[in-house]
């Protein structure tokens, strides 16, 4: 249990922190990142954040690293017996709000977990992924979203796609809505085998994927125009990015039972939002499309 390296994943999560950044701000021409280093009692971080740019409305791509006494039972879903252990874990958290409603949001969150007993090592594991929120569907988009996380995934096993695909598509689901998130993508958890070593290339594969995966949507369609008519559709949709992120996810969830720095934890929130009572898309409208055309699950690279 002893051949894991911290530091190292601290590393690459940094190095792809500034990655990300730099590429974002390459494709905006407009903003910058404003870097919030800040550090309380068992975690500290790097939050960063770009606000009302050309392309990107807001962007948020965060580094922390957070130890405490006592593991949240967020993540200790499968391991139950790991309560009142003591713990440390970084990760990275990446999304993206487009102004532009015909680009996708898109999010990337990969972390790293050690678990102890006094000063013992019990266990560690990777966990993460992306995913994908369009407000209108792009058929070639979703295919090559899809398509990229098959490439990621096919050096490290043939049926980890459709493994990580299916859970993915499970994990953000709204349930009290009962309609998918967005489009899916890849998500995994409390990994540890066969060793380190293969997880961690893996999890950098994930971590380098995601660009190859959303820069060319972005590039593809950030030239559309748009109208009020689609700017109030994505600000309806994105009510349901924060009705998830705040009732269901675990990440969420677990920085507020880790009591972590509140205003990094909520920095993946949209800017603006609307919600609409009982509103529905006029039949066969583009906005219905989505419903009927990109939310339900399905094989979108044609593979059994």
């Amino acid at each position: 249990m002893n051949e894991y390296n911290f530091q190292l994943v601290l590393s690459f999560f940094s190095k792809l922190q500034n990655k990300i950044c730099d590429t974002l701000i390459q494709v905006d021409n407009h903003s910058v990142f404003k870097k919030d280093i800040w550090s309380k009692k068992n975690c500290q971080g790097d939050t960063r954040i770009l606000k009302n740019g050309k392309i990107f409305e807001k962007a948020s791509v965060s580094t922390s690293d957070i130890s405490g006494n006592s593991l949240p039972n967020t993540s200790t879903n499968k391991n139950k017996n790991f309560l009142n252990c003591l713990y440390r874990a970084t990760g990275i958290s990446v999304i993206v709000h487009p102004k532009n409603p015909y680009i996708p949001t898109s999010h990337l969150n990969l972390r790293f977990f050690l678990v102890y007993d006094s000063q013992n090592l019990l266990k560690w594991w990777f966990g993460g992924g992306f995913d994908l929120t369009p407000y209108y569907g792009f058929t070639e988009d979703v295919v090559h979203w899809h398509q990229t996380a098959e490439q990621i995934c096919r050096p490290f096993g043939v049926d980890l796609y459709k493994k990580y695909k299916k859970w993915c598509d499970d994990y953000f689901f709204i349930k009290h809505r009962n309609e998918p998130r967005g489009i899916g993508g890849l998500f995994f958890d409390d990994v540890n085998k066969p060793n380190f070593h293969h997880v961690f290339s893996f999890t950098k594969s994930v971590g380098d994927g995601y660009i190859k995966a959303y820069l060319p949507i972005v590039n593809l369609r950030k030239s559309y125009t748009w109208s009020k008519r689609e700017r109030d559709f994505q600000l309806y949709r994105r009510s349901r990015y924060v009705e998830f992120n705040l009732l269901l996810d675990r990440g969420t969830i677990f920085g507020i039972q880790s009591q972590g720095r509140i205003e990094s934890i909520l920095s993946s929130m949209p800017p603006i939002v609307k919600w609409k009572y009982n509103w529905k898309p006029r039949p066969k409208s583009q906005e219905s499309k989505l419903y009927t055309d990109f939310l339900p699950v399905k094989n979108w690279i044609n593979k059994n």
